[in-house]
Parts: C-alpha cells; structure tokens; sequence
C-alpha cells in the first residue's frame, strides 16, 4: 500500500556499510525518476551514480547530515551509504528545474524503500567541492545528492508537540525521533465564491 511505504520512506542517515547497492540497481531507481512528471517536459535532470566505496569515500566529505543535531558530525565508518545519486540540473537543456528533482528524487526513494533500502535527500552540499571531486562540466548544476544504503537505525514519527517543534531528535537509545503536525493543522478552509 502506498501510504506504508511512504510512511517507511525517512530520512536515514545511519546505514549497514556491510551490504552493498550495485550500480545496475541505481539505474533501476534512475528508471523511476525517467518515469515521472517533469514541467514543460523539458527533462532537465542528469544523474551521476556512485556504488564504488573508493568513489563514495570522496563523495561523503561534501556533504551535511543533520542540522537538528549540531553535536553529530553524520554518520561513522562502518555507517555510511554505499551508494549515492547525485541529481543535476543541465543548464544546456533549461535554466530552470522547477520542482523535477524534488518529483524525481521522491520517486527514487520510494523505490529503495520498495526494495528495503533507506536513504536521504541532501541539500545541504559543499557544491563546489563535489563539482571538482566529481570533475563535472560547468553546465550541470548540482541540486540534491540522494545517500542510500541497508537502514542501521530506527525512526518513529510522532505528533508535534503543542508547542509546535518540529525538529528532530535522538533519545539515549539512538531513536531517531520525527514530530508532524496535525492532518487538522495543515489543511485550512476558506471562504470564496466558486
């Protein structure tokens, strides 16, 4: 059912470095992404694919796991992704990506969870830095870096607090702690002629 798996689909950022993705099932989650809806059609995405641990070792440095969590520098060896995909905007095909690598990457980790993976989406990325790592042309602009891997950790979505927090949080045991708001706070009714 989709709700379940949209409901599996959280943002993991702790991962079994022992179980490798290999790259034909990056493509496969790529596939997903070719699938779905792009503004205008224009297709604008490009990926770049990693499963090598010599090519994600580079890759990880670039990145920022968790701004709730000043205290934890992202994940330790042995709990890193083994996989990531590297959205990119081909500035040759649009200037403008609207909203396609938001729409892409839900798809690509609606399919890993399918197959039992869990993942991140990234934004917080040291562009520069994986540009030169990665050695991409300056037509690609780099959007989201999505990490994947076997999930090593648990999560628990619970209600928002009255107070209206809405940051994450780990507990003592390593509970990785998601609070959403109300289905009631979201949805607002208004008053119009139709």
């Amino acid at each position: 059912m989709l709700k379940e798996l949209i409901r599996k689909n959280r943002s993991y950022r702790r991962f079994d470095q022992r179980v490798a993705i290999e790259e034909e099932s990056l493509r496969e989650l790529v596939e997903l992404a070719r699938l779905s809806a792009s503004g205008a059609n224009r297709q604008p995405l490009k990926f770049v694919l990693s499963a090598s641990a010599e090519q994600n070792e580079r890759i990880f440095p670039c990145l920022h796991w968790a701004g709730y969590l000043p205290d934890w520098g992202g994940p330790a060896s042995g709990e890193r992704p083994t996989a990531y995909i590297i959205i990119l905007g081909d500035n040759e095909i649009s200037q403008v990506c609207g909203v396609d690598h938001g729409i892409a990457a839900q798809s690509i980790m609606l399919g890993a969870t399918e197959r039992g993976w869990g993942g991140c989406i990234l934004g917080a990325v040291e562009r520069k830095t994986l540009r030169d790592v990665l050695g991409l042309p300056a037509r690609y602009e780099i959007l989201l870096v999505l990490a994947l891997g076997k999930p090593a950790e648990n999560i628990v979505i619970e209600a928002a607090p009255e107070s209206g927090d809405i940051k994450y949080w780990r507990d003592e045991a390593g509970t990785h702690h998601v609070p959403k708001r109300s289905l009631d706070e979201l949805i607002i009714s208004v008053k119009g002629a139709l």
